[in-house]
C-alpha cells in the first residue's frame, strides 16, 4: 500500500470530541474523523469551496479529496443515527503557516 500524501490544514480544531448527552459515556460508542476530514468538510461546506479549489489549498488532487469528503460523511451520519461520539484525531496532516512576503 502506497504511503499517503501529507495533507495541509490550516489550524486544528479547537473542540476534538463531540458527544451526545442522552447517553452515559460509560454505554456511548464513538467514531474517529481524521483532522484532513475535519479540514474536508469545513473547506467544502463552511467556506463552500468546490473540491477542486479545496483539494488545491490541501494540496491534494481532487479524487482523493472526494474520497476524503466521502468518508467523512459516512462516519458523521453513523454517529448522528446510531448515537455515537465523535471524536477527531489522526492523519497525515500539516499546519499550514502564512509565508511573510
Amino acid at each position: 500500500m502506497r504511503p499517503k500524501k501529507t495533507r495541509w490544514v490550516k489550524c486544528l480544531p479547537g473542540e476534538r470530541c463531540f458527544r451526545p448527552k442522552c447517553r452515559p459515556p460509560r454505554r456511548l460508542d464513538g467514531v474517529i474523523l481524521s483532522i484532513d476530514e475535519f479540514e474536508a468538510m469545513r473547506l467544502a461546506y463552511l467556506e463552500e469551496m468546490k473540491q477542486v479549489d479545496a483539494a488545491k489549498l490541501m494540496k491534494i488532487s481532487r479524487p482523493t479529496f472526494s474520497r476524503i469528503i466521502a468518508s467523512a460523511h459516512k462516519k458523521i451520519a453513523d454517529a448522528l443515527v446510531n448515537i455515537k461520539a465523535i471524536k477527531i484525531e489522526g492523519g497525515c496532516c500539516k499546519i499550514k503557516t502564512k509565508s511573510k512576503r
